[in-house]
């Protein structure tokens, strides 16, 4: 066995003198997080301070993943970031990694950035259960929750028929899962909830009737039940009942071995979600760190479903694989998933490695629930950790912190972070202050990208994309 790597302590930002504030980055709900700003550190110099060390590795294939590899020894969790939610180069690197993973370190599972119940039929279709389908592509068109092209996208497609083939030369029990880790879907859950116990059941189904029914009146409206919610009209009470009910009968429901997890799992978004949506309506970022913490419990039950030997792989935005204490989210009191891992884990079980790039095309709406477009996503700022590494080295790279790594990188530093809600002409402001070599273990970068091939795009058309199924 390797030895563990040491990473270096990492310790809070100062308060940092604040250049101008950023346009805001905006999470899944279209609620602020942030905002953030762009800051250099005092006395900054771009000249000479990207390492000319082994600690640089050029990307232009697989082949050239192998001291990636090295470096994620025998990590327990790997997480794989992004710094949009609409980039293609991020989607296929982060498969070629995780097949990599998967095929010589023996990952048991990806869990992504994503709904549960939407994942979870993927999960189904990747490990062949009988009535999942043949074909991912009815699966991902169904997805209507924004933003819907996240993951129903035909890089998605592609990785879903890769983990199928590769899955039907297993048995059933080691099979490789896909899985979401969010806690939006309220409502979708308690529909597959029901759906399941009313056929195995229907006492069960009894309780997930009356959670619903304590909702109802909100018309799965989560703006307005965070309203209501203030004046102690909430459903908690009956989420609560309704997961320490699922929490006594699980391992006892009929259906697939996977069957009593997946209903426990709803359960606890019900829960989960009914404290995220009763904290949207304050000012602080409690409803961010709920939202987190619930990644973080699903990854745990996940690790702990597939046995104490079990090794996962997480796909995320770099502001929630990145640790957050090296970043100004510490001092706005906001944890995030990768934090929360290297602390139950200890960080020589959890490699975190973030993505970003310099310039190119990316996915996004221009608001929330907004029809998703196809921008132009500019050059990277000045001073920037993109705009350092796109003029040296100026090509497809990444870099191991576990090496001697450059002083702009043990520094504070602008790092571009686009979310689901964007707009080029005020891009300039998302930038999160980071000292790299302190949030991630590993930093790919990706000079040039393009845009996602979403499958609602062009919904009509002759829409399979020339360089399906995608290689790097």
């Amino acid at each position: 066995m390797q030895k563990p790597k040491q990473q270096p302590k990492l310790k809070q930002l100062p308060l940092l003198k604040r250049s101008e504030p950023s346009e805001k980055i905006y999470n899944r709900k279209g609620r602020e997080s942030g905002p953030f700003y762009f800051v250099t550190a005092p006395g900054y110099n771009p000249c000479g301070i990207v390492p000319k060390n082994n600690a640089m590795h050029t990307l232009t294939d697989t082949a050239g993943l192998e001291p990636l590899l090295n470096d994620i020894a025998d990590s327990k969790i790997v997480m794989l970031g992004e710094a949009t939610h609409g980039t293609h180069e991020y989607y296929t690197w982060r498969t070629a990694i995780s097949k990599k993973l998967i095929q010589e370190k023996g990952f048991r599972f990806i869990a992504v950035e994503g709904d549960w119940p939407d994942c979870y039929r993927i999960n189904r279709y990747v490990k062949g259960y009988a009535d999942a389908g043949t074909d991912i592509r009815p699966i991902l068109r169904s997805f209507d929750r924004w933003p819907a092209w996240m993951w129903a996208n035909w890089e998605i497609a592609a990785l879903a028929e890769w983990l199928r083939e590769h899955n039907s030369h297993l048995p059933v029990e080691e099979r490789v899962g896909f899985y979401g880790l969010d806690v939006y879907s309220l409502w979708d859950s308690m529909h597959a909830m029901m759906g399941y116990l009313e056929k195995e059941d229907r006492q069960a189904a009894q309780s997930v009737k009356k959670a619903m029914a304590c909702f109802e009146p909100f018309g799965e409206n989560e703006h307005l039940y965070a309203r209501f919610s203030l004046n102690d009209h909430n459903c908690r009470d009956e989420v609560i009942a309704l997961l320490t009910e699922i929490r006594l009968k699980a391992q006892f429901l009929d259906g697939d071995r996977e069957a009593g997890f997946n209903t426990e799992q709803n359960a606890l978004i019900a829960v989960n979600a009914e404290k995220y949506y009763s904290s949207m309506i304050g000012f602080g970022n409690e409803s961010w760190n709920i939202r987190d913490r619930h990644m973080m419990e699903t990854l745990e039950r996940l690790l702990l479903f597939h046995g104490p030997l079990a090794k996962g792989i997480v796909w995320a935005h770099n502001t929630h694989i990145g640790d957050a204490r090296a970043t100004d989210m510490a001092r706005a009191g906001m944890v995030n998933i990768g934090q929360l891992a290297r602390d139950e884990y200890g960080e020589a079980n959890v490699y975190l490695a973030g993505f970003g790039g310099y310039q190119g095309a990316v996915i996004a709406g221009s608001a929330w629930g907004a029809p998703m477009r196809e921008m132009e996503m500019p050059p990277a700022r000045e001073g920037s950790i993109e705009e350092v590494l796109h003029r040296e080295p100026g090509s497809d790279c990444y870099l191991l912190f576990t090496e001697e790594p450059g002083r702009v990188f043990r520094q504070r530093t602008g790092h571009r972070a686009i979310g689901v809600v964007y707009d080029p002409e005020r891009e300039s402001g998302n930038y999160v202050p980071s000292v790299l070599s302190e949030r991630y273990n590993a930093f790919i970068y990706l000079d040039q990208t393009s845009a996602l091939h979403p499958f609602h795009l062009h919904p009509k058309g002759a829409e399979v994309p020339e360089t399906y199924p995608f290689g790097v």
